[in-house]
């Protein structure tokens, strides 16, 4: 086993850890906010180790930028999607804070 080999088994390791922390924040953190907070980060760190020890083993330049790439664009695409869904979770619950005054308001 050569040391390029080593550094990708190494690298490709801690990303799957840092993916099995988001995980696990993900199923056990209470709000919508902390569950985002905690798979973003962790997925995001551990797709960049993993994107690491595939660069280790690329043959060229344009290999390894093309994996680059490819990390950037799923970063790009997380943070888009993670801020919509933080958004549309504040939106919800301003609206059910809005019922619960309307209805706690027409009651005698």
């Amino acid at each position: 086993m050569t040391l390029a080999d080593m550094a990708t088994v190494m690298l490709a390791g801690l990303g799957v850890i840092f993916f099995v922390g988001g995980t696990a924040g993900l199923l056990r953190f209470p709000d919508v906010h902390s569950r985002l907070h905690a798979l973003t980060k962790a997925d995001n760190l551990g797709l960049g180790l993993i994107t690491l020890g595939l660069v280790v083993q690329a043959d060229s330049v344009g290999l390894a930028l093309k994996v680059i790439v490819v990390w950037l664009l799923a970063m790009l695409a997380a943070a888009t999607v993670s801020q919509l869904i933080a958004r549309t979770a504040l939106s919800e619950a301003d609206k059910r804070q809005a019922r619960k005054a309307d209805d706690a308001g027409a009651r005698p």
